[in-house]
């Protein structure tokens, strides 16, 4: 059973800087359900984008897989295809319970679990790469490289997957669609307490661009064609073709 968030439902002394430890882990997919508009959606079309796109002999790459739902998605398509999926997470916490999910699932296309730094960990042969949220919690003096790296890893005619919470350089627009977003979270049953504390806690963690900086990086490495597939507020999902 889905445990409920309630880590910031009592106010807190002092608020630390978010982490995604055993305590995020219990309740992490009532968190992200309750917190990002349009995640199921996004993690569904992960899986159709990898049937389109993951080629034969080739990897998958989830990088920040956190629970595993995106891997779990590419991999309900992917039995037949002949293609490693490759998961990576920083957290241990993440990765012990993700290997529980995987365990579990019923699907046969191998997975390869990696508790390691997706700013340094080797990425090679990839047909398919899944940022789901993760590119924002990397420091954007390293976003560049990053990307970069991945250009050169992915094969020709490889698809990346890029969501993240997104800012507007309008500022009408950025005030609005946070406005919306706390109003989507209120909905779904954060208090305004729960709210204000997260904010606090994710800040100078959780850095986000804007759509244009996104595609900006994503065509200085190498990707041909990028576009915004899905956009709810202030997150967004972007494809780019290699």
């Amino acid at each position: 059973m889905t445990q409920r968030d309630q880590i910031y439902a009592s106010p807190l002394d002092a608020i630390g800087a978010f982490a995604f430890d055993e305590q995020v882990a219990r309740v992490f997919p009532d968190m992200i359900q309750r917190s990002v508009p349009g995640y199921t959606t996004i993690v569904a079309m992960t899986g159709v984008l990898a049937e389109r796109y993951a080629q034969a002999g080739s990897r998958c790459y989830d990088l920040g897989c956190s629970l595993g739902a995106s891997t779990l998605s590419m991999r309900q398509y992917l039995d037949d295809r002949h293609c490693e999926i490759v998961a990576i997470d920083n957290s241990p916490a993440m990765i012990e319970r993700c290997r529980a999910q995987i365990a579990a699932d019923q699907h046969t296309a191998p997975v390869t679990l990696r508790l390691d730094d997706i700013a340094s960990t080797p990425i090679d042969n990839a047909s398919v790469v899944v940022f789901n949220f993760t590119l924002q919690f990397i420091p954007p003096e390293q976003r560049d490289t990053l990307l970069a790296r991945v250009g050169d890893a992915m094969r020709p005619g490889g698809v990346l997957v890029l969501s993240e919470k997104i800012r507007f350089e309008d500022e009408h627009l950025q005030a609005l669609n946070t406005d919306l977003h706390h109003a989507f979270k209120r909905a779904n049953g954060y208090s305004d307490l729960e709210i204000s504390q997260k904010r606090t806690a994710l800040e100078n963690v959780l850095m986000p661009e804007t759509i244009a900086t996104h595609q900006r990086r994503l065509r200085s490495a190498g990707f041909t064609s990028v576009d915004v597939w899905f956009q709810c507020f202030n997150f967004a999902s972007l494809v780019a073709i290699k």
